[in-house]
């Protein structure tokens, strides 16, 4: 393992240890989307099945039901515990995820295996591997539509988000970092392209997060108006 992998890992940890805590202080769920840890959820169940197959250290397994485990926390206790669950604003995280976030990540994902693989080295397994790394490209997307109509950003909210970010940025730099020293490294361009994607989403978060963190003021987003 790299310096850039056990940033990356360690970064998305601490997003989800923050937004816990969030949750834990202010003990209610505004500006937060349950839709955006529901695909994650999705994502880490379909990614990780090979925790069943495949041991390949403890660390590994540990982080892989580290991030299950919290994700689904994370998502119980916005939708079923009190008084967070009262807090919780159906009306801002309107996006229809499932819908045009999962169903369209899925048909993608069985297209380009089929096309890569062929029917006869057609696997499930893979096959859900490759639409979890679709739809984590994109799963961000319904938590950035709500920030943008709440427009003011608590800190706790804000830092989880960009150690989300700085999670993905990392692990890029962990894929030209092992591109250039491993002799066998397997390059997986499909995680490479959703890799940038998924940067990319951040870049506006990340302009106006450092701008407010630079002048010391209150973080918000501007109107799309």
């Amino acid at each position: 393992m790299n310096i850039f992998r056990l940033c990356g890992d360690m970064s998305h940890l601490f997003s989800i240890i923050v937004l816990l805590l969030r949750l834990r202080v202010a003990r209610n769920a505004q500006g937060i989307s349950v839709r955006t840890h529901e695909l994650f959820l999705v994502v880490f169940i379909t990614r990780y099945l090979d925790l069943f197959t495949n041991f390949y250290s403890l660390y590994n397994s540990v982080m892989k039901i580290v991030y299950i485990g919290s994700t689904a926390m994370i998502v119980y206790t916005i939708k079923y515990q009190e008084p967070i669950k009262s807090t919780y604003d159906k009306s801002q995280d309107a996006f229809l995820h499932w819908k045009f976030g999962a169903a369209p990540c899925f048909a993608l994902a069985f297209v380009t295996h089929l096309i890569g693989s062929g029917i006869k080295d057609f696997t499930l397994m893979e096959l859900l591997w490759t639409f979890s790394i679709y739809l984590e490209a994109i799963a961000i997307l319904p938590q950035l539509i709500v920030l943008q109509r709440y427009r003011e950003v608590e800190n706790l909210t804000g830092n989880y988000i960009f150690f989300m970010g700085a999670y993905r940025g990392l692990y890029i730099l962990n894929w030209i970092y092992r591109a250039n020293t491993e002799k066998n490294y397997r390059h997986h361009w499909i995680v490479y392209i959703c890799g940038v994607i998924q940067t990319l989403l951040y870049a506006d978060f990340f302009y106006y997060y450092l701008k407010s963190k630079s002048k010391g003021g209150k973080f918000s987003l501007p109107t799309t108006g």
